[in-house]
């Protein structure tokens, strides 16, 4: 063991890490759940990091060798390396202080030079303007890398599937009732609308959130920063992510406000909404495989059960279902969370990047394994949609136009209760002939 020290005095940890006392002490007070501040969070951290260092550095505060001692270690830091020495629990207090620190400690710990991990890494900064910061970072670095490409990767899998099926024709459905005839392309196509739509509308949110509260430092005063500090870390920033991020024009409501995140996560909401309701359609089309539509044919990726033996389940379609699930409870977490706090300060940071992220992370990777391992392989039951469409009655809609709404719903009722055609239903009641029902149903 090695003694580390603080403002309250000094804390034993382990000689083998790289972190001090202040995330010693919140390891031993705060032991609750198993969730873990997420990497992209710590990742995030380290670019901020870097980016005040160069502007500490250009504005004549920090030195050449410091500066690119923090830069260094925050470079592998972002890499990836050094996981281990980030172990705080979510659950910790509501403005993150205590990762922030972690990765002052760290950063510190592992420089050549001689840092200190408030004076020099956190120079210019405070936990209540670096968090929301590098809670704002991770939220667009992770939705243009990893989000937007897994859901166009899906789009464009449900886009085939429709090309495929452009010349299917089937029966449509309402109310979960037969409606009138579609192409099964034109319903797949309108799957793929909505994923697009929803990736366009997931970008445009990110605006508000490209706006940073770097610069607002303890209350959004800027106390301790100097001038054009927050606008050159901004810059600093989207030369290191390759992503636009710009000073918030008002440190207040930047450090109080989780306001931009709560809609730009409504936004994925929305997402899991057209993702469920995908999900449950082709699964619904899929089911049978004798009694149920059977209209499309799944992968059987695995067997569906321990106790009926060839049983073969949408799991795929469940998985994303569940995801959704998710994400619309997280939702709410973060919608409840972006209320609360009081004055200067949202105290509820850390549980909303975590929600966050774990929603951008589970439908990312959901969308990709429902391209993958569903939609992929999905065969459309041609003989099936045409045998369900020439037993549909809503056939009849077409008929209205010549002999009348009334009467074509008195055909369709009687070929119901007879069981029988729409022709044979509608020779029977006399109000067509032969020739003239050849003529008008083309449904």
């Amino acid at each position: 063991m090695r003694e580390e020290r603080d403002s309250m005095g000094v804390v034993l940890v382990d000689d083998n890490v790289s972190w001090g006392a202040q995330t010693q002490r919140s390891l031993n007070n705060f032991k609750i759940g198993c969730e873990k501040m997420p990497v992209e969070v710590i990742r995030a951290l380290a670019l901020v990091k870097s980016a005040c260092a160069e502007a500490n550095r250009d504005l004549g505060k920090l030195s050449g060798e410091k500066c690119g001692e923090i830069m260094r270690v925050c470079a592998e830091i972002a890499d990836g390396k050094h996981a281990d020495s980030f172990p705080l629990s979510v659950w910790q207090t509501g403005s993150g202080t205590q990762t922030n620190m972690n990765v002052n400690e760290v950063v510190s710990h592992l420089s050549r030079v001689k840092l200190h991990p408030n004076d020099d890494v956190n120079m210019s900064q405070s936990s209540n303007d670096v968090f929301p910061t590098a809670m704002n970072v991770a939220v667009v670095t992770l939705t243009a890398r990893r989000l937007i490409p897994a859901v166009e990767r899906l789009a464009d899998s449900i886009g085939r599937l429709a090309e495929k099926g452009k010349d299917a024709r089937k029966c449509g459905r309402t109310h979960l009732q037969d409606a009138t005839p579609l192409m099964f392309g034109e319903e797949a196509g309108g799957w793929e609308h909505a994923l697009r739509r929803d990736a366009a509308a997931v970008m445009n949110t990110l605006g508000d959130v490209r706006a940073l509260a770097i610069g607002g430092t303890a209350v959004g005063t800027g106390i301790n920063a100097p001038d054009g500090f927050g606008e050159l870390v901004c810059e600093n920033l989207s030369r290191l992510t390759g992503e636009r991020f710009v000073s918030d024009g008002d440190k207040f409501s930047a450090l109080a406000s989780r306001g931009a995140l709560t809609v730009a996560h409504g936004a994925l909401k929305a997402l899991a909404a057209d993702l469920w309701k995908i999900a449950n359609d082709i699964r619904m089309l899929a089911s049978g495989p004798r009694c149920g539509l059977g209209e499309l044919d799944l992968p059987a990726n695995e067997p569906g059960s321990s106790i009926m033996p060839g049983k073969v389940n949408p799991t795929q379609c469940e998985a994303v279902t569940m995801v959704a699930a998710r994400v619309m409870g997280n939702d709410a977490t973060v919608g409840i969370c972006a209320s609360q706090g009081n004055f200067e300060l949202n105290v509820f940071a850390p549980v909303i990047i975590y929600s966050y992220i774990q929603s951008l992370e589970l439908l990312s990777d959901v969308c990709v394994s429902f391209a993958e391992n569903c939609v992929d392989g999905v065969v459309i039951n041609r003989e099936k949609m045409a045998d369900n469409l020439e037993r549909s009655l809503m056939n009849v809609t077409v008929l209205s136009p010549y002999i009348g709404y009334e009467k074509a719903a008195e055909v369709a009722k009687k070929a119901y209760a007879d069981g029988c055609t729409l022709r044979e239903a509608c020779l029977a009641l006399g109000y067509l002939t032969e020739k003239e029902f050849e003529e008008y149903y083309k449904p």
